[in-house]
Parts: structure tokens; sequence; C-alpha cells
């Protein structure tokens, strides 16, 4: 059911449209080197057939799983050969990605002078794992997970057409049950071909030559039993999807972040990552605001430990929710960032001698520890005035609370004894010398 021509070709009107960006390629005004990045089965493999289609070039076919440098130089030597009776080669390199950097290098002189044009299909982000030398020389098309309507119209046709469809073997399905494999199929077109000649196979009489019998309820439900949705742990999805959950909470919205929760964990994501990623939004996002929340998520981690799936999954959609609902503040996260760079930037500074440890005789008759204030024997148990800063670096402020959550009262208590600090600094240090003429 690949199409054969661009008519047949559902999906991607953003890009093979009218006046879209690859509908000249396809339409056969300007054959060039690109760069195909989609979902599985959204028609990275069609588009590059009928590019190259559309000029009589020499498709070349290898995957980047199983081939290597050898085979491209096998595909090199054709393409001259070609080049000789004035035939253009389109070299297609499926799963480009998987290519390291020195088997992207090997065809670029190929590519440069123009014995091959490249076409590279990826399901991964190209900015991170293909060449610059190659992204300089590609343009890269993004295609998109092919919708309901379009994946709908690829099962009709395949369900219509005698000759590469299911033709005499279609099965009898309603509506609902086509719209059924359509959503199960995920953006997926091979998915929902596959799907749609399970149903046939389960349809089909007991003998040859019956005809297609339809799918009762249970039947059809275990046809579509146990499909997860796109995600993989190790490619693009799963960063956006735990960035789009990061954010949700980040944004007060408990509704989208328990959405994006429930599609990692059903796409088949570890659920000790997320735990370990709420406890990082606890902190860098709600921090000092409710330091319960810090607190919530640990004991969300520890019980998911206890009660692994699907029981502990309710305990990290709770810390989930009450993160998001919580009060944000990132001024511990904003101020540790300052302080790191200060620490880099000043070096070792020595410890003031007034807040060394002097644990023996020698420490202090060198000083060590003289003059320290101890706060609790101070009045309202705070040494106003006193610097814990080293000598050589003046005093810095990093922490600022932000007038919310349990931080508006820090922050008023900060202000407080950080302006009798400056009061008693003042004073010991007495009042400023006269001017004389």
């Amino acid at each position: 059911m690949r199409p054969r021509s661009i008519s047949e070709f559902a999906g991607q009107a953003h890009l093979v449209g009218d006046g879209r960006p690859l509908a000249h390629a396809v339409a056969g005004r300007g054959l060039h080197s690109m760069v195909l990045w989609g979902p599985p089965g959204s028609g990275k493999t069609t588009l590059a057939r009928l590019v190259a289609g559309q000029y009589e070039a020499e498709f070349i076919a290898l995957s980047a799983v199983l081939a290597g440098v050898k085979d491209v130089r096998a595909a090199v030597e054709r393409a001259q050969a070609l080049q000789g009776e004035g035939r253009r080669t389109v070299l297609f390199l499926d799963e480009v990605h998987r290519f390291n950097k020195a088997q992207q290098d090997a065809f670029l002189p190929w590519v440069e002078d123009g014995t091959l044009t490249f076409i590279g299909a990826t399901t991964e982000n190209p900015s991170f794992e293909l060449n610059s030398a190659l992204l300089s020389r590609a343009r890269v098309y993004v295609l998109k997970a092919l919708s309901q309507e379009a994946l709908l119209a690829i099962l009709r046709q395949a369900l219509a057409d005698a000759e590469r469809g299911l033709g005499a073997r279609a099965p009898a399905l309603t509506e609902e049950q086509l719209a059924a494999i359509a959503e199960a199929a995920d953006g997926d077109a091979r998915r929902a071909l596959n799907l749609l000649e399970l149903a046939a196979d389960l349809a089909g009489g007991d003998s040859p030559g019956d005809s297609p019998q339809t799918l009762d309820e249970a039947t059809f439900a275990g046809l579509l039993a146990g499909g997860h949705r796109r995600f993989d742990k190790r490619g693009e999805a799963f960063y956006d999807q735990i960035s789009a959950l990061h954010k949700s909470v980040r944004g007060t919205d408990p509704d989208a972040a328990l959405y994006w929760l429930a599609r990692m964990l059903d796409g088949g994501c570890d659920p000790g990552y997320i735990a370990r990623r709420v406890l990082r939004m606890a902190s860098e996002d709600i921090g000092n605001a409710d330091p319960r929340g810090l607190a919530l998520a640990l004991d969300a981690w520890n019980a998911y430990e206890r009660l692994g799936s699907p029981e502990g999954e309710l305990a990290l959609a709770q810390a989930v929710a009450y993160l998001a609902c919580a009060p944000k503040s990132n001024a511990v996260y904003r101020a540790w960032g300052e302080a790191r760079a200060d620490a880099e930037k000043l070096g070792s500074l020595p410890v003031p001698l007034h807040l060394r440890n002097a644990p023996t005789r020698l420490m202090k008759e060198l000083g060590y520890g003289r003059e320290y204030r101890y706060a609790h024997d101070e009045a309202g148990g705070f040494a106003a005035g006193e610097d814990y800063f080293p000598e050589e670096m003046a005093p810095r402020r990093y922490y600022e609370p932000p007038p919310r959550g349990l931080e508006l009262k820090i922050g008023e208590k900060l202000a407080k004894l950080r302006k009798e600090s400056a009061t008693a600094a003042l004073r010991r240090r007495g009042p400023p010398e006269e001017k004389k003429d």
C-alpha cells in the first residue's frame, strides 16, 4: 500500500501541499539533499521514493542499522557509473542517526560534488545526532505524526484496493472500529495497516473462500490491547514530555501536569526516573515557599518503591498535583547558582580567624575563634553586625525570598534582621571622620 504518487500520499500537507517547501522537489522541480525527521510511520521512506521517482533517479536504500562505510562506497561506485550515462542517484539512508560521525563524513565529498543526492530519514533530532557539515549540505524537513483523518483515509484505501490492499479479504468493520484502529495506531500508518491486516485475519472464515466476518467486541478489544503511545527513553519524545511535565508543574497547572505524567507512564517511562525529577521540581520550583513539597515528593518516591506499579503511581500523581498547586519560588535555586559562581570565581579565600574552629591550645594562641560571637548568647539569638564572609570578599546577598507562601514570612524576618545587622555594623565602625580644610 505504499503510495506510488503524491496523490495517494496522506498527511504532511505542511510540506507537500501547494506552495509548500517540499512540493517543488516532489513535483520534479529541484532535486536536493535533505533530511526527513519525523516519528515512525509518518511517510519518510515514501517521500524519499516519490522524490527519486520524479527524476527517474537510481534509488539506493541503505539502513544505518546494518550498513557501513563499505556499503556507502559501493553506492558511490554505482552512482559514478550511472553519472556517465547521464542518470542521477539518490542515496537513501534510513535511521541515519545510527551512523557515527566518521561514517557520516564518509559520503560528504560525493554529496558535495553532486555524485550523490543524499536523503536521510531519522526519528531523532538532527541537531543532536548529525554532523554540522552534513546538516549544512541538506535541508531538514520535519514530518508530523499522521492525524486521525489521514489514518482513516489510508485504512479505507487499503480496504478498497483489490490489487494491493485487502480486497476480498477486507473485514466487515464498523466505522467505530475503523476509528478505534486509527486511534490505536497513534499517528503511525505502518501500525494502522498492521492492525488492519490482523483484523482481516481474525475476521476470516474457517476455510479458504469464506466471506470475512464481523469482529465481536471481545475479539476486537484483544486486537487493540497492549499498545503504547510513542515514547523512547533515549529519544527526543522522552525529553519533550518530561519538559512538558516540569513546565506544567512550574506553571501551576495540575491538570496538564497529571496529563503529561499519565502520558509518560503510559509510554513505558521508568516511574523511578519520574520520582527523581519530581523531587527536583520540589526543590527547584517550590523551594521554601512550601517546604512540605520536598517531603511529600520524597514520601511519594518511597511509597512507589514499596507499592510498585500501578498502585504506587497514585502517590506520584498526588505529589505532582500538590507541587503544581503549591506556591512557587526559585529563590534558593538562583541563590545557590550565584553562590557557586562566586566560589568558582574567587578561589580559595581563607576562613576568617574568628570563624575557625580552635580545638587545640596552639590554635587558640594563633587567634582561631577569637572574638567569635555565639549567637545564642546575643539578644534575640542573633549577633547583629557580625560578618561571616571571607575578609577579602564583600558580603553578598544571594537569597531574596519572594512574597509568596512561607517565604513571605521568611522574607519579612530576613529584612528585619538585615536592617539590625546593618545598623550594628555602622555603630561598630563609628561616625565618619570630618573632612579637614
